[in-house]
């Protein structure tokens, strides 16, 4: 599992927050859950991302 850093402004952090907790979520769950989503509806419009093989 890779780590990632972000910066957000601390209302737009609050706000997550409070979706993550109407979730039962931990805010890192949510922001996963977000990417995956945003993946999926990627490569629904465009096609399946291909990844290159770890050498």
């Amino acid at each position: 599992m890779k780590s990632l850093s972000i910066r957000i402004d601390e209302g737009t952090l609050h706000k997550l927050h409070v979706v993550a907790n109407y979730e039962g979520r931990s805010a890192n769950s949510q922001i996963l859950i977000l990417i995956r989503d945003a993946v999926e509806a990627y490569e629904a419009k465009h096609g399946k991302i291909e990844l290159e093989a770890k050498k």
